[in-house]
């Protein structure tokens, strides 16, 4: 069957490499681009193609972006005094879609996690210790997941920040132990945010 074609294998192999696909989801999204017309294979290599060559790093805020700095950094409007941080840019994601937050956020691209060898070296902490030296930031929000890295992670950057003067909170947990941001509805997210306590 499958297994004696190497080519298709290594296509399922690709979609299994996604977070969230397992290998019956990798064998349906084979079989579906092997099966659909050759021009819907060609429009999602295209795609992924072209968002790796446009897509980069904002410098301010570590965020995915087709420009620097990113549209959230650039906009005058936003409150310039506070700073979401979280892991990865999919809960930036979410926590817009809630439509309540409205100041500008720091991507740390993980969490702090010693037994894969991820220290603070890895993630962008330097990066957001540099924002925040340079004044005009009064609170740091700490929006990293309800997961042991999470809380580990938002208990160093308490201890960093808190030096400065600074105000550090942590979202409240409405978010579920052990989810992540984008799995939390719009309502649960808002309220979260609402409901954060001080860290420091």
């Amino acid at each position: 069957m499958l297994t004696d074609l190497p080519s298709v294998e290594r296509l399922i192999e690709a979609f299994r490499r996604l977070p969230g696909i397992g290998k019956r989801t990798a064998e349906r999204l084979a079989l579906h681009l092997l099966g659909a017309p050759e021009s819907e294979s060609e429009f999602l290599s295209e795609a992924v193609r072209n968002a790796r060559e446009r897509v980069r790093t904002c410098s301010m805020c570590c965020n995915l972006t087709e420009t620097d700095p990113c549209g959230t950094c650039a906009d005058e409007r936003r409150d310039r005094s506070v700073i979401c941080v979280v892991e990865r840019a999919s809960g930036a994601i979410a926590i817009e879609k809630a439509g309540t937050y409205r100041g500008l956020y720091h991507v740390l691209n993980g969490a702090l996690n010693p037994l894969e060898g991820i220290g603070p070296s890895e993630l962008h902490i330097d990066q957001l210790m540099k924002r925040l030296e340079a004044g005009g930031v009064a609170e740091v929000i700490v929006a990293t997941n309800a997961t042991a890295e999470g809380e580990a992670t938002a208990l160093y950057l308490s201890r960093q920040i808190s030096p400065l003067g600074i105000r550090v909170t942590r979202i409240a947990h409405g978010v579920p132990m052990g989810g992540g941001l984008e799995f939390s509805d719009d309502a649960t997210l808002s309220h979260a945010l609402e409901g954060r306590t001080r860290l420091s």
